[in-house]
C-alpha cells in the first residue's frame, strides 16, 4: 500500500490510456486545474451515478476552470462502453496494472459486509494550474460527492 497525499504534494505524473486509445498525461493539463478521481469499476452502479454526477456537472466544473479525468482499473473496451452508454465526455482511463492508482494512494484495504480485501479506493484530487495537490479526498462516497466537491471549491451559487 502506498502513501496517501495531501496537499502541497506534488501530484504524480502519469500517461494512460483513454476509451478511445489516445494517451493521456497529467502534464498534458499544466497550467490548467484538474479533478483527478479513481473509481473501483466502470458499469457498476455506484460508479455509473458518481460518473454521471461529474456528467452532469461538468459545464459548471469547466466553466471555473476545472478539467475532469476519470481514472479506474478498467480495459480500453469498457470504458470505451462506459462512456458510450452513459454520454461521458471526459477522458476515462485504464490503468489495469493500477500503478497510477498505486501512486496516488488510491489502492488499500477496503471493508465491505465485514469482509477486507484490497481495492480501488474512491478518491478524488484537485491539481492546481502547477501541478501540486490542491486538495485530496479518499473514501468518498459515490452519491452527493460531486455537490460536496462543487461546495468544497467555493463553487456553489
Amino acid at each position: 500500500m502506498t502513501e496517501r497525499l495531501s496537499p502541497g504534494d506534488a501530484a504524480p505524473d502519469f500517461t494512460l490510456p483513454d476509451s478511445e486509445g489516445k494517451e493521456v498525461s497529467l502534464r498534458d493539463f499544466r497550467g490548467r486545474n484538474v479533478v483527478v478521481y479513481f473509481y473501483p469499476a466502470a458499469s457498476t452502479p455506484g460508479c455509473t451515478k458518481q460518473a454521471c454526477d461529474f456528467r452532469d456537472n461538468l459545464a459548471e466544473l469547466n466553466d471555473a476552470g476545472y478539467q475532469v479525468v476519470g481514472i479506474s482499473p478498467d480495459t480500453q473496451a469498457k470504458l470505451a462502453k462506459f462512456a458510450a452508454n452513459e454520454s461521458l465526455t471526459f477522458p476515462l482511463l485504464g490503468d489495469p496494472e493500477k500503478t497510477v492508482i498505486e501512486a496516488w494512494g488510491a489502492y488499500g484495504e477496503k471493508k465491505n459486509y465485514g469482509k477486507t480485501y484490497l481495492g480501488v479506493i474512491r478518491s478524488t484530487f484537485v491539481v492546481d494550474a502547477e501541478g501540486k495537490i490542491a486538495h485530496a479526498f479518499y473514501n468518498v462516497r459515490a452519491t452527493g460527492h460531486v455537490a460536496k466537491l462543487i461546495r468544497d471549491l467555493g463553487l456553489a451559487s
